[in-house]
């Protein structure tokens, strides 16, 4: 029997075996998550009555997330934490600045299929109804084009502030990391 998930991790909201979150309180839904792997293992034959009994058990007592990877250790593979599941709190600056730069790029394509939708969608309109009118849709293409090119020119600009406000994100979610802790 094949596994059902490539990667068991990303099935959480927050990754069990990422340090910065380790200590946060697991839901029944993170533990659930074990549960099914420790149930496919033992379907499987990977693990005896005893052990998955044993496992079981701890998984219905784990009060963190933190407690949940030894569980499943030697059942599925460790793959590397995935950089969009890491929590802000936990980025360095060149997550921060890569996830920036992502954003623009992100921009920059929506910006050219507006440019492009929006021609697609004026041309044909004029073609059907208009064929041989005032050419409107240049209209629309020149405003849309310009949008694109904006965005292609501000790059610098646009990933700056990104930068700044993945910052601020950044620091509220440390800030309420720490009162979190501190009220533990």
């Amino acid at each position: 029997m094949e596994e059902r998930s490539p990667d068991v991790w990303a099935s959480f909201p927050h990754d069990p075996r990422d340090p910065s979150v380790a200590a946060l309180r697991a839901s029944d839904a993170d533990r659930d998550v074990i549960h099914n792997v420790l149930t496919e293992a033992f379907a499987d034959g990977r693990l005896d009555r005893e052990e998955y009994d044993e496992r079981t058990g701890a998984t219905l007592q784990a009060r963190t997330l933190g407690q949940l990877p030894p569980l499943v250790a030697d059942l599925v593979p460790d793959r590397p934490l995935l950089p969009a599941k890491l929590p802000l709190s936990a980025a360095s600056s060149a997550d921060i600045q890569r996830r920036a730069e992502q954003k623009w790029r992100s921009d920059r394509r929506e910006a050219f299929f507006g440019f492009l939708g929006s021609g697609l969608v004026t041309w044909t309109i004029w073609a059907i109804v208009m064929f041989g009118e005032f050419p409107w849709p240049l209209i629309v293409n020149v405003v849309a084009f310009m949008n694109f090119i904006r965005v292609i020119a501000s790059k610098s600009e646009i990933v700056d502030n990104e930068v700044k406000r993945l910052e601020r994100k950044r620091a509220k979610e440390i800030e309420a990391r720490n009162k979190k802790q501190l009220g533990q």
